[in-house]
């Protein structure tokens, strides 16, 4: 240790220049010794950081990664500690420096921020001797839902370099460490005083006696012609990773960071990590999704699955309330389409082969509820009419687990249906062709099945459920009647009716808020039919209505719509729902909490909040019906879209 005087004297020199960077030398020599620096702060178009002036911690991060200088949120949780180090700050130009004080010597121990324009470097220099504390990064989870992107396999709360820093609606930074094998602290909790995500870094040691951080500001999305010139995409750019967050605790991909996994999304996330570019060197999103799948091929839990409970694994998690033994009927269907799209879009055939019996119980699984052999999936439920009346001790039978969705349920049986289909194509290409004989059978079976119970006459649509005692329960389902479309279990003229319905529905129920996202459904579900009485919650029939799941607006499901607009050749609906969300998305519209604390990602009809989550990734999958979206202008202008249905 030296002191301060005698310190700066050395650095001066050059003396000590082996055990710190030129940044740091340049910082502590450009001022009179005795004055310690005023916070620092940096911003160019890509970022802004700002730090104490008494100890190395930031007190200020906001991306934009786009550089359009979209710098307005502050994403931390500055918690000022007691600090058991006194520091000793200097800056110098686009650098700020900290070393440690003991017993009023300045040491070469601390921390440098380094700053550049599209980038930033966080330097620990060790002093043998002197202990250093790592460095914590904590975000405020009611300002942005910041997430850590990488592989954490079976290392709890650590995430492994490189990685991904996302901000939803703001930007993403890519990290990496100057010594190998490093890896980052990753917590985030819910049910904590403020809700948090925190990111810690290890200090250098006498090992390791520099260690430095780099952060890439970076946008990381598909590279579609014209979108980069045109800020109608900007929220797709910005945005395209939103669907991802990993919660720390579970090591898998998530409702966001500090929420529930759960098993019935999981093919959402892959169908979105299939269209997406590397996160980094040696990383990709794919990466991220094969180790979600690997933890539930080894028996890991979820929501949507009995048995998931709260706590669970000591994360913040809900339970799958469910006093019987039924899973949810989408969660072993999604679960497959997960895996087969992994397996599909990296080439992963030995994974494939080595989960082949994995895959085969869960597809054994879903099919075995298929109990009065007619073809389609049931859920045990009755799903008539009265039939959740006990409230929460049952939940029905899908993502929309609010509603009454019972027996016979066709948003199920199409995911179930597409995983037939892929089982069939996976299970062929690894010569396993007795059980793709066996799947494809049974998706046959399905889909001839599958218009003829669900369609009804007087509405023109397909109901959401049939229940046990033959009645259709129809409140005029978007997702479901387009789901059913874009997995293909429609043929081509059933399928346009449809859409037809669906559009003149659309017009009827007066709904046009296209930026808030679609409703669920657009007529009020019935009180008898709705597990939960409390208006809030969408209970209550017509008391409910417009209240979240009862037709509350929201980004979740709007891509089955947009998409099957799209593949039926009608590009001027679909864009009238795309592009006024696509604005929301750079808004950031669906992130955090209105005025009255309920959040963002549900809303009435006229805007008022009435979601829950604060961040809920669901909505995100819309994002890739931009290709769709940039296919059907290419064919226009290439004059291969002369044909197209304008309507």
């Amino acid at each position: 240790m030296l002191k301060r005087r005698k310190f700066i004297a050395l650095l001066a020199s050059g003396a000590a220049a082996g055990a710190l960077s030129e940044v740091t030398l340049s910082s502590a020599v450009s001022a009179d010794l005795p004055q310690q620096s005023p916070g620092f702060a940096f911003t160019s178009r890509y970022y802004r950081l700002a730090l104490s002036p008494t100890a190395p911690k930031i007190t200020c991060l906001g991306f934009d990664s786009l550089g359009k200088g979209k710098l307005a949120v502050n994403s931390i949780l500055y918690q000022p500690t007691n600090e058991k180090t006194t520091w000793y700050a200097r800056r110098s130009g686009d650098s700020s420096s900290y070393h440690a004080e003991q017993q009023g010597h300045v040491t070469r121990a601390g921390w440098t921020f380094q700053c550049h324009a599209k980038s930033f470097v966080i330097r620990c220099t060790a002093d043998n001797g002197v202990p250093l504390e790592p460095l914590t990064i904590t975000f405020n989870q009611l300002t942005n839902h910041a997430t850590l992107l990488g592989r954490m396999e079976k290392c709890r709360r650590a995430m492994q370099i490189p990685c991904v820093l996302h901000l939803p609606d703001l930007g993403s930074a890519v990290i990496n460490c100057s010594v190998p094998g490093v890896t980052l602290g990753y917590d985030a909790l819910r049910f904590a005083k403020t809700p948090f995500v925190a990111v810690t870094f290890p200090p250098a040691t006498a090992v390791n006696p520099i260690i430095e951080y780099t952060f890439e500001i970076t946008a990381i999305y598909p590279q579609l012609l014209g979108i980069d010139s045109d800020p109608r995409y900007d929220g797709f750019r910005r945005n395209f990773l939103n669907i991802f967050q990993i919660n720390p605790r579970l090591r898998v991909l998530a409702n966001n960071s500090s929420s529930d996994i759960c098993a019935f999304t999981v093919y959402q996330y892959a169908m979105v990590a299939a269209q997406c570019p590397p996160l980094a060197e040696g990383l990709s999103a794919l990466d991220i999704v094969r180790d979600t799948l690997d933890r539930y091929c080894d028996g890991m839990l979820a929501y949507g699955l009995v048995g998931y409970t709260g706590n669970y694994e000591g994360a913040n998690t809900s339970t799958w309330k469910s006093d019987t033994p039924y899973d949810a009927l989408d969660s072993m269907p999604s679960l497959l389409i997960a895996a087969c799209t992994y397996i599909q879009a990296s080439g992963d055939w030995q994974w494939a082969k080595d989960k082949f019996a994995v895959l085969t119980v869960w597809g054994r699984k879903m099919l075995q509820t298929d109990h009065n052999r007619n073809g389609l999936i049931e859920y045990p439920m009755s799903g008539n009419h009265g039939c959740y009346t006990a409230g929460d001790a049952y939940r029905p039978a899908n993502w929309w687990d609010n509603i009454g969705f019972g027996h016979e349920d066709a948003y199920c049986n199409a995911l179930a249906y597409r995983a037939c289909v892929l089982l069939t194509e996976v299970f062929n290409r690894i010569g396993q062709h007795s059980d793709a004989s066996f799947f494809q059978a049974h998706g046959r079976k399905l889909r001839a099945a599958y218009y003829s119970t669900f369609y009804n006459p007087a509405t023109g649509l397909l109901a959401g459920w049939k229940s046990t005692d033959g009645q259709l329960h129809d409140y005029h389902f978007l997702f479901v009647n387009s789901v059913a479309i874009v997995f293909g279990l429609l043929d081509k003229p059933h399928a346009q009716g449809i859409m037809n319905q669906v559009i003149t529905k659309i017009k009827a129920s007066g709904y046009r808020n296209f930026h808030l996202g679609l409703p669920g459904n657009l007529i009020a579900v019935a009180a008898d039919d709705y597990n939960v009485t409390s208006p809030r919650w969408g209970g209550g029939g017509s008391r409910g209505f417009q209240k979240y799941e009862n037709a509350g607006a929201t980004a979740c499901f709007c891509y089955f719509t947009i998409q099957a607009l799209f593949e039926l050749g009608r590009p001027a609906n679909a864009r009238a729902i795309l592009y006024p969300m696509l604005q929301s998305f750079e808004a950031g519209a669906f992130q955090g909490k209105g005025l009255d604390g309920m959040s963002k990602d549900w809303k009435t009809w006229d805007g008022k909040c009435y979601g829950y989550e604060g961040f809920l990734v669901d909505g995100y999958l819309t994002l890739l019906t931009v290709f769709a979206d940039r296919k059907a202008l290419t064919f226009r202008s290439s004059g291969t879209g002369a044909s197209e249905n304008k309507g």
